[in-house]
Formats: structure tokens, C-alpha cells, sequence
């Protein structure tokens, strides 16, 4: 913004020095200074940077014209001052907020300050896009929270900061509570402004009821000139004090070639106001002051209620970055000290005692108990842990005094990537509501063109000013933008909160209209329909080796069937060494082969065997692990999976739901088979290579498919990849839970099931508000036109339009309590 700091300090100094050099207007702000103190820019001049800055964002972005409309006008200063936006680009900003991507890009999370419609957020959108460097710019309408993302080399935040300014907007960087605090004020800024809308609109309805008493009874002209007078005077702060936030909204609409809701309430009140000082000035005819403070009160309450309704959705998602402190406690040197949390690397002692929030992920090494992970499962039943057990970042100790090590720091943790995607979540607009925001960017045009031909046929006939005037201002007001550009943002944060708190999280807010068209689920076996943690049943011992062979081999994989052998091994075997072998190579799908000195090692499943030529009886329907000495096979071990709860009820569900399963295994074919008619899955692959899993998706695509995959491996990343949606079990690898557009924290199948209840129901409901504002306007705009509406009553409409769809949203959230 301009430095009319320091443009004021330049005129004292003239007045002062009384330099008789020749003035020169600024070519921004057109104040005229001594040309030896401007600075000069080609054939233009500038009082300071800022002017000049700004004056080059509006000629670069196609906002010239602004020029040209205010060619004679000197700007006044500005009402608020903003920080130096150079002090965006300092180290310490940059190091505290500015994040930067796997593309080397930067991003930052910013509020931009004075959006209250749909019309401001396609604005800011739309001029940040223009700029050479800007990548992305996505702002979410129900917390005002922007994220960017541009290349520093080529323009830099400064610029930015200066572009959002220049448009009649502001911004800040964004921290939780920060925002509460800004928040607060808004709130307690449109509270004001109703106070005094409200006050006025109580008092001017007990004069219109004189007035409207006296014209059936009758009343002079004289009398009605002063109650029309007191009307007036009531109705001025109402629509200049109130209101101004929709002729400040219109004026910046119209700046940059846009029409907005803003401008239909501000043009139909102003009118009807102008209209009635001339009625009243004259002393003839009815006035409609009346009209002008209803219409921007009820319109203001409306405002406040959807304000307030979208702060009620979005409080699930808020919560969880609230309740996260800035410090923890860490062992060092056996004493208890306090440190920053950031400062907290991976390997640190952390100690958590009873009541406290676990911050980082981690490993108990000394104490157990119980913690409550409800906020990131959605399970209010108390887990307990143990030495050796995982603790996760954002679960809290009921009874535990433990010590943990830490496994991750902050950032990496798992509460850290949880804000994170819901944060990403909720900016990311699904195609429905991309398709609503272009809708609604031409339909305010729309209705001001009908407004201007309503007027024109009612002045043609009846031949009336006044009763075509105010069927036209009722037409204009009536209609609702609002409630269409609503239609989409208010039921996706619900879906996304409510999905929050029951330890789903989506990653973006498209998955959850993905997720509502998918006709087939594919399934991995192991960890998704399985529990994962297959036990050792039956010990199988064909020749002698060195356990500790064994040991060094199955401890050092992830996959469940090694990690159950690891663990039956060190059961039988309280001290066991573990060798780190010369050669490692995991074989995906089927097992691992190592050396140490000249000692060959094989490990895997029957397939694996096979392969290398080997003989052996396999009988069993259960999980079977090999091991092969200098092929030699002498050992077999045979592991039994748990299948999860609430499988059998999630088939049915997607039965009756039209969606077909199928199950891909890696498994051999009895294995497989007993898991699916156990579950009741029909479709069924087994000895699944993950580029056959990859391959089957592909060919569901073909087949005009639309597929969810659920896995939780590294064998599964292909066909998380391919799929349409790719749902990760939060306990599975990093890579595939990094992979996946859900993630299930919990791992259950409930979870699953709740999944694509969440997102049937959010899209459906986006769909029913948008039915209801487009039924709406269709029913109410026709009704408006043939002069059956009077902008009193339009303006009720109006906002109740919007309630009607911020209300209808919400019920997913009580529906689902019912149930």
C-alpha cells in the first residue's frame, strides 16, 4: 500500500523550504511534489516506492484502466496501515512460515483479510494467478486461509503481499492463533454493525407502522414528510455504517471487472435510498426507507449466521492444531529438562507422564499404561502399552509414566502430517464446486441484466416509475449468489471434519466426490483385510542351522510374516545375537535373500521356492515362510493371520451399494482362498506381484471402472498409485500412507466402511444445495420479476436461501450422531 508517511513528511519539508522548483504529480496517487525529490521511472514519476510499486502490479495485471477513472482525483491515505511488505522477504519470515516443495517451489499459508464472499475469493485467486512465478493460489472461503505456492527466483512475496493490497484486500501470515484473535475481531466488528442495524430497523418499524396506519385511516402529507424524514435519518448509519462492507465489496468488484454479490445488495438498497429522498425532498408519493435498513439487516444477520456456521465446521479441524504445545520434556544426562519442540531430533528420550499429550512418535523403552487415542482413531477405548510397544504423536496418556525414544521429529510425526493434510484438504476444491464458482461468476451479471428489463417492461406498462422501480429492486436483491457459491465449501469442511474426527483423513477434498462415484473396491490381503500380524502356528525343522541366521534375516524386513517369525524366534530365544549380513536384497512379493561370508540365505514363500528349483511339500492352508541354507531347505514355519473385525458387514454393505470386490494377494491360492470365502469375497487373485496388481487396476480403467484400492505396503504402491483413490492403512510403510488419498489411522474396516459412508452422504448433500439454490432462484427470480416480491420481503429470502444451505449441510453431522 502507499506511504503516506512519507509523502507527508515530503510536503512539510517543501512548506518549510519553500523550494521553487517545479511540481510534478505522482503518477499513482497524482499528489504533486518538487520534481527533485520524485523518482523517476521512464516518462513516469513517483513520490516514493510504494506508489511505484504498486502502480507497476496494476499496469502489469490489466488493471490500468484504474487510471484512467481516477485520471484527476488525488488518492486519500489509506485507514489502515500495513506492515512493509519487505518484511516478507526476510530470513526470519521465510524460516518460520515459508515451507519449500518437493519441486523446490516455496509455499506459504496466508489469511487474506476482507473476503466475505465467494466473488472476493475468485478475485484474489484470479489476480494472484496472473503473476509471473505464482504456481498455485487456492483460497478456502470458510476460514479465508490462502496457500501459495511460486518460485522465489522469479518474483518474490513482497510482490505478492503488495498484489493482494493492491485489489482492496490484506494479508498475514497465518498461525492458529493469530487467526483466532482476527477472528474474534471480525465477529466483534459485524456484532457493531448489527447493533446498529438492528436498533435502527426496530425504531424505523414503529414509525412505518404509523405510517401504514395513517394511509387507511389517513394522514397529511405534512405528517408523512416528517415520519419520512425520521425514517431517513434513522436509515443513513444503517446503510452507510453497516452496509458499507457491501458497497466496499462492490466498489472493489467493479475495480477489477467484477460483479458480485456485494454489488446486487448494494445497488438495491442505495437506489431504494436515493429513490426515497426524492420521494420525501418532493413530498409526494411512498417512501422506502423502511425497505433500505430491512434489506441490510437481514442481509448483515445472514452474513453473521453463515460466519458463524462455518466456524462451527470447521472447529473439528481446528482443534487439533490448537492443542498442540510449543514444548516438551526430554531426558538428558538423567535429569528431566524442558525444550522446545521443534528442537526435539529423532533418537531423543522424551518423557510423557499421566494427563500429558504425546507430540512425537516414538518407542517406549521404560514404564507403561494406557493412553487414549480417540483424537486420531476415533475409538474411545483406552490402549495399552508397554516396553517395546510405538506411541503416536496426538494421543494422550490416561495413567502412563513412560520414557519413549523419539522415532521421528515433529515435522515428520504423525500429528504434524495430519495438520498438514487436513490443512491441504480443505483447500483443494473438488470438480463439483469448480463447476459452481464458474456458475456463479456469470450469474450476477445475469440478474442485473433482467433487473434493468423488468424496470423497462414495468415502466412500459403500467406506466408507473415507481412501481417499475421497485419491482426491479426487488428482482436484484432476491437473487442469491451466495447460497450456490455455498453450496459445495460448507458440506465438504463438514465431510472432512466429520471424517476427522473418526480417523479418516482425506487428503484432498475432491476425494470425497471420487470416492462417492467408485463401482469397484480392490483389496490387499495382508494388513488390510488381516490384522497383519500373522502368528507362528506350527514350527517345521527339516536340518540343522544357526538360529541366529534366521534372526539376522526376518529382523531386518518389514513385512508381517517376517516380523511374526523375528518375534517367535526371540520368545524361544531370550539372548539371541543379530549379524549384519554382507549381501540383503528383499524380493518383493516373495521373500529375501542375503550372504554372509559364504553362507547363502534364501527366505520366502512357496512361490520363491519354485522359482529356484527347489522341492517341497506345501499342505497347508495357512501362511508359510521358508528358509533355505545353501539350498538346502531347513526350516517351515507355518503363520495364521486374524481377519479384522467388521469384515463379513463391509462386503454386505458394498453389495448392497452396487460396488464389486476383489481381493489381490500375493499369498498362494489356498491361503488367499480361505481368507475370501471367510469374508465373502468372490472375486479373488492370488501370487500377485505388485506389477500385477498394477496391471489388474489398469484393466478395470479400460473396462470404464472406477476403482478404490486399499493397501498398507510397499507391494502395494503401484496399485495405490493407479487407482482412482488409493486408501492407505495408517500403520502400514511410509512410502504407501505418502501414496494414498486417504488415509485409515486406525486400521479398521469400519473405518473403510465409514470412508465411503462420508463421502456418499457429503456429495450427496452437495448435490441437494445445489439443487435448493438453483430451484430457488429459479422459483424466486420469476416470482420477483412479475412484482409479487417487495425488496423487504427479497431481502428475507435472500438470506434465508443461504441458511437454508449452510443448515442442510450440517445435518451429516447430526444424522450421523443419531446413528
Amino acid at each position: 500500500m502507499l506511504n503516506h508517511g512519507k509523502i507527508y513528511k515530503k510536503i512539510q519539508n517543501l512548506e518549510n523550504l519553500k523550494l521553487s522548483h517545479k511540481k510534478i504529480p505522482c503518477s499513482h496517487c497524482h499528489l504533486a511534489f518538487d520534481s527533485s525529490l520524485m523518482i523517476k521511472d521512464r516518462e513516469h514519476y513517483f513520490c516514493c516506492s510504494g506508489c511505484q510499486g504498486v502502480f507497476h502490479l496494476l499496469k502489469d495485471e490489466g488493471f490500468g484502466s484504474f487510471y484512467e477513472k481516477s485520471k484527476n482525483i488525488e488518492l486519500a491515505p489509506p485507514s489502515h496501515i500495513y506492515e512493509e511488505s519487505s518484511n516478507f522477504n526476510s530470513p526470519s519470515f521465510y524460516d518460520k512460515f515459508v515451507e519449500t516443495t518437493d519441486d523446490g517451489f516455496s509455499k506459504v499459508s496466508l489469511i487474506i483479510e476482507g473476503i466475505h464472499c465467494s466473488a472476493c475469493v475468485w478475485l484474489n485467486e484470479k489476480a494472484l494467478r496472473k503473476m509471473d512465478g505464482v504456481i498455485e493460489a487456492e483460497i478456502n472461503f470458510t476460514n479465508n486461509k490462502a496457500t501459495i505456492v511460486w518460485a522465489d527466483d522469479v518474483v518474490k512475496l513482497s510482490k505478492i503481499i503488495d498484489m493482494i493490497r493492491s485489489i482492496g484486500y490484506n494479508a498475514f501470515a497465518y498461525d492458529s492463533s493469530a487467526q483466532e484473535s482476527h477472528a474474534n475481531r471480525e465477529r466483534k466488528s459485524y456484532y457493531l454493525k448489527m447493533a446498529v442495524a438492528i436498533f435502527a430497523s426496530m425504531n424505523i418499524m414503529w414509525i412505518a407502522v404509523a405510517q401504514y396506519a395513517g394511509y387507511f385511516s389517513g394522514i397529511t402529507q405534512d405528517v408523512k414528510t416528517i415520519l419520512n424524514i425520521a425514517e431517513g435519518v434513522l436509515a443513513t448509519p444503517v446503510l452507510f455504517y453497516s452496509g458499507w462492507v457491501f458497497f466496499r465489496g462492490a466498489y472493489f468488484g467493479l475495480k477489477n471487472r467484477v460483479i458480485n454479490m456485494d454489488l446486487l445488495v448494494a445497488t438495491g438498497a442505495a437506489l431504494t435510498y436515493i429513490y426515497s429522498l426524492y420521494i420525501t425532498i418532493l413530498g409526494r408519493g411512498e417512501a422506502y426507507f423502511d425497505s433500505v435498513s430491512m434489506i441490510i439487516t437481514f442481509v448483515l444477520i445472514g452474513k453473521f449466521l453463515e460466519v458463524l456456521s462455518k466456524k462451527n465446521a470447521a472447529d473439528t479441524l481446528d482443534m487439533i492444531t490448537k492443542s498442540i504445545p510449543s514444548e516438551v520434556k526430554v531426558v538428558e544426562n538423567d535429569n528431566i529438562v524442558t525444550c522446545k519442540l521443534s528442537d526435539v531430533h529423532v533418537g531423543a528420550i522424551v518423557a510423557i507422564f499421566s494427563g500429558e499429550k504425546v507430540l512425537l512418535d516414538g518407542e517406549i523403552i521404560k514404564g507403561n499404561g494406557s493412553f487414549d487415542e480417540s483424537n486420531l482413531t476415533g475409538e474411545s477405548e483406552p490402549v495399552y502399552k508397554s516396553v517395546g510397544m510405538s506411541v503416536i504423536s496426538g494421543t494422550t496418556s490416561i495413567d502412563a509414566d513412560i520414557h519413549f525414544r523419539a522415532t521421528k521429529d515433529f515435522k515428520h510425526s504423525t500429528l504434524s502430517n495430519i495438520v498438514t493434510l487436513l490443512e491441504s484438504a480443505i483447500n483443494k476444491k473438488p470438480k463439483i464446486q469448480q463447476m459452481a464458482n464458474r456458475l456463479s461468476e456469470y450469474f450476477s451479471s445475469i440478474i442485473l441484466a433482467l433487473s434493468f428489463i423488468t424496470f423497462f417492461v414495468w415502466w412500459i406498462w403500467p406506466n408507473s416509475f415507481e412501481i417499475s422501480f421497485m419491482v426491479a429492486v426487488s428482482v436484484i436483491i432476491i437473487a442469491c449468489p451466495c447460497a450456490l457459491a455455498l453450496a459445495t465449501p460448507v458440506a465438504t469442511l463438514v465431510g472432512l471434519s466429520l471424517g476427522a474426527s473418526r480417523g479418516i483423513l482425506f487428503k484432498e477434498a475432491a476425494g470425497l466426490e471420487s470416492m462417492a462415484k467408485i463401482d469397484t473396491l480392490v483389496l490387499d490381503k495382508t494388513g488390510t483385510i488381516t490384522v497383519g500380524k500373522p502368528e507362528v502356528i506350527k514350527e517345521n525343522i527339516y536340518g540343522e542351522f544357526d538360529i541366529w541366521l534366521l534372526y539376522s534375516l526376518v529382523k531386518s524386513s518389514n513385512h508381517p510374516v517376517a516380523k511374526g517369525i523375528a518375534n517367535y524366534i526371540k520368545e524361544q530365544n531370550e539372548k539371541i545375537d543379530e549379524i549384519i549380513f554382507d549381501e540383503y536384497m528383499q524380493i518383493p512379493a516373495k521373500g529375501i535373500r542375503a550372504k554372509y561370508k559364504d553362507i547363502e540365505c534364501l527366505g520366502g514363500n512357496l512361490k520363491l521356492l519354485q522359482e529356484e528349483g527347489l522341492e517341497t511339500e506345501f499342505l497347508t492352508q495357512d501362511t508359510t515362510f521358508y528358509f533355505v541354507v545353501d539350498n538346502q531347505v531347513v526350516a517351515m514355519y507355518e503363520l495364521r493371520d486374524k481377519i479384522k473385525g467388521f469384515a463379513a458387514e463391509l462386503m454386505e454393505n458394498m453389495r448392497h451399494s452396487g460396488i464389486e470386490v476383489v481381493l489381490l494377494s500375493g499369498d498362494h491360492e489356498k491361503i488367499t482362498k480361505k481368507v475370501a470365502d471367510e469374508v465373502g469375497i468372490k472375486n479373488f487373485f492370488f501370487e500377485q506381484t505388485p506389477q500385477d496388481k498394477a496391471q489388474y487396476i489398469e484393466k478395470l480403467h479400460k473396462d470404464g471402472r472406477q476403482v478404490v484400492m486399499v493397501g498398507d505396503g510397499v507391494n502395494d504402491i503401484l496399485a495405490l498409485a493407479t487407482a482412482d483413490i488409493a486408501i492407505s492403512m495408517g500403520s502400514g510403510s511410509d512410502i504407501a500412507v505418502e501414496v494414498g488419498d486417504v488415509v485409515l489411522l486406525d486400521d479398521s474396516l469400519k473405518s473403510l466402511n465409514d470412508a465411503f459412508k462420508i463421502s456418499r452422504t457429503t456429495f450427496g448433500l452437495i448435490k441437494q444445495n445445489l439443487f435448493i439454490s438453483l430451484v430457488y432462484n429459479a422459483f424466486t427470480i420469476p416470482l420477483a420479476m412479475s412484482g409479487y416480491v417487495i425488496p423487504l420481503f427479497a431481502a428475507i429470502s435472500m438470506s434465508l436461501s443461504s441458511l437454508l444451505v449452510v443448515g442442510n449441510s450440517m445435518r451429516i453431522r447430526y444424522k450421523w450422531k443419531r446413528e
